[in-house]
């Protein structure tokens, strides 16, 4: 029996390599961004190349609250249940504080988190309702430490995420509901994100990194470094480092 799956940032990246994973193995696809000519483009692609899927589409600013709960219902409406929602929209800018670019973190602040917040919010109402769901949010490795300069406010806004994720895991547990949470912690994927930086240790290629998070996302766990090799060691290692050492790795 299909499965409909919804992806928001899907126009690109990780959103749009999670897609066409979910695609090939025969789910239905619930996808949505800001770039919808994009979206267009991926509906065309993955209905041609698999003619029984049903792929919607719909634009959507995750900084728009509003808009966010609107997009969610009318997708559930629409194919009658959402099965998993993957909250995987997110921006990758940031500055050292203090700089003079606060408006780069604020909006980083406001789309990684807050607007991840929005999200979780509309997809639990659903989930509430239907008694049944898997929501799935993207972190990331960094979210395992405060991190220097140009990623500070990024790594807090994914770790913000990651606790979010875990105490809403813990509230489904503690009531024995079957509605599930799992937390993906990506490690260097070569995307749109961060295809200008140069020399990134243990980077994989976005079609490698997505399918090492369908495969995570499908082991059912709570929490994934993906992929597993070598960032579930990092991960370890990372989180008991003294910010000494932190210092001069970063």
């Amino acid at each position: 029996m299909s499965r409909t799956i919804m992806i928001t940032g899907a126009s690109s990246g990780l959103g749009e390599g999670m897609a066409r994973e979910f695609a090939a193995r025969g789910d239905n696809l619930a996808l949505c961004a800001r770039r919808t000519e994009r979206l267009d483009a991926l509906k065309e692609e993955l209905q041609g190349r698999y003619p029984g899927l049903t792929v919607s589409v719909r634009a959507l600013d995750v900084n728009n609250h509003d808009q966010v709960f609107d997009v969610f219902r009318a997708f559930r409406d629409e194919f009658g249940t959402l099965d998993r929602i993957i909250v995987n929209a997110g921006i990758g800018k940031g500055q050292p504080l203090g700089t003079g670019k606060f408006r780069a973190n604020l909006q980083t602040a406001e789309t990684n988190f807050v607007a991840a917040l929005a999200q979780m919010e509309a997809a639990m109402e659903i989930f509430r309702e239907q008694n049944r769901g898997h929501l799935v949010t993207v972190s990331s490795v960094t979210a395992v430490r405060g991190l220097p300069g140009n990623v500070t406010t990024y790594a807090a806004t994914k770790s913000g995420l990651a606790a979010l994720s875990e105490g809403l895991r813990v509230e489904l547990k503690k009531s024995g509901s079957p509605i599930r949470v799992t937390t993906l912690y990506p490690g260097y994927i070569r995307t749109e994100i961060n295809e200008k930086v140069k020399n990134t240790p243990f980077i994989v290629d976005a079609e490698t990194g997505c399918r090492a998070m369908v495969k995570a996302i499908e082991s059912g766990r709570s929490e994934c470094f993906v992929p597993g090799w070598p960032w579930t060691p990092i991960g370890f290692i990372l989180r008991r480092l003294p910010e000494s050492m932190l210092a001069k790795i970063f």
